[in-house]
């Protein structure tokens, strides 16, 4: 029997007593978290949300086997929070799709959940009505022309079916009774406990051909940030999902085949959320790396090239740094590079490091600096 099968769905129960502790736990986490960014000023505030949200977008993602692109993620959310930062690339509309869903879920996070809101997230995230190589039904709830609708592992032939979601007949009633349980406000619920339910239903009715479990996720964060009452979000609850992912689909499979008894999975999710608030500060300390080096550095006279390969240093450069990789990303010759590593060496601000083909450049600034933290 799978969990929407049971007479009394969806009357959840859990162990009141464990999961009071674990919320008690997640709030001071989340207390302290949002003092310390507070203490620090609206700049970096700005850039670690900056870096949290592109964080989640990618990693929501990966968890679907998506994988976006970095920097069209980052610019695309600086550009529509007027984030000014150092990028002029295109945008794929799938990933601009994405970023007005994951935005509108933040921004917008009081207003109500309604059939079409939730319409627009699913068809922004597939512009063009496909899903790779695959035409899919978007703006509006799946249909059963195909076959139920299962979530399977597996090659071809050998493939084992985790899950069945309900009938597409039903799916218009079970969304509105999720509908109306996530606007509830007066219910007496805490808005973290209603996160973790509402991500678990909404998963459990599956109402889209495709996009089900990151609009799940997008629910969630919009709750957490009810909870909050805040839109700005320094942590990313889908970072942590990825880390966890075997257990995370582990989990859904074991609560979505037992009884209405939902403990296990609010606690899994409690518990992932506390290790997703404590790993901020990994986010938090590129920030703070990137806002004292240009302090130490602001005297400095610096050409255009130099900005912006410092400054992507600090947000989203792979690999080490090479005189080829700098004339590649400026678009400049290998001598202009050599000469704009060269001047930042002088200066104190890069070091050379190894010799013949592995020789390749580090901030100095960064390595002093980690060193303090």
């Amino acid at each position: 029997m799978y969990i929407y099968q049971n007479p009394k769905w969806p009357n959840f129960i859990w162990n009141k007593e464990l999961i009071a502790k674990l919320l008690v736990k997640v709030k001071s986490r989340q207390a302290y978290l949002l003092g310390k960014m507070d203490s620090l000023g609206f700049d970096i505030k700005e850039k670690a949300f900056l870096n949290t949200i592109t964080e989640d977008i990618i990693k929501s993602n990966e968890i679907e086997g998506e994988f976006l692109n970095t920097q069209q993620v980052r610019s695309s959310i600086a550009r529509k929070l007027g984030i000014k930062i150092e990028s002029n690339i295109n945008i794929d509309r799938n990933v601009e799709g994405v970023v007005e869903m994951t935005l509108d879920a933040m921004q917008n996070y009081n207003k109500p959940i309604t059939e079409n809101r939730l319409f627009g997230w699913q068809s922004s995230m597939f512009p063009g009505g496909f899903s790779g190589l695959y035409k899919i039904k978007t703006g509006s709830y799946r249909d059963d022309n195909k076959g139920p609708m299962q979530v399977v592992s597996g090659a071809v032939g050998r493939q084992k079916v985790h899950y069945q979601a309900p009938c597409a007949n039903v799916l218009k009633k079970e969304m509105r009774n999720l509908i109306v349980y996530i606007n509830n406000k007066g219910d007496g619920i805490d808005l973290i406990l209603k996160s973790a339910i509402a991500h678990l239903w909404f998963v459990s009715i599956h109402p889209f051909e495709d996009g089900n479990g990151r609009i799940a996720r997008t629910l969630s964060d919009m709750l957490l940030a009810r909870s909050q009452n805040s839109s700005e979000r320094f942590y990313s609850m889908s970072s942590q999902i990825k880390k966890a992912r075997k257990s995370y689909y582990k989990v859904l499979e074991i609560t979505q085949k037992s009884s209405l008894d939902i403990t296990v999975w609010i606690q899994w999710f409690l518990e992932n959320l506390i290790l997703a608030i404590d790993s901020s500060q990994i986010l938090l300390k590129s920030v703070l790396e990137k806002t004292e080096f240009w302090k130490r550095h602001k005297a400095q006279l610096l050409n255009e090239r130099q900005i912006k390969m410092l400054n992507k240093m600090f947000d989203d450069f792979k690999g080490d740094l090479t005189t080829s990789k700098w004339a590649k990303i400026t678009k400049s010759s290998q001598d202009t590079a050599t000469r704009d590593i060269a001047d930042l060496i002088r200066k104190g601000i890069l070091v050379k490091k190894g010799s013949a083909r592995s020789t390749h450049y580090v901030i100095q600034d960064f390595c002093d600096f980690k060193e303090t933290l």
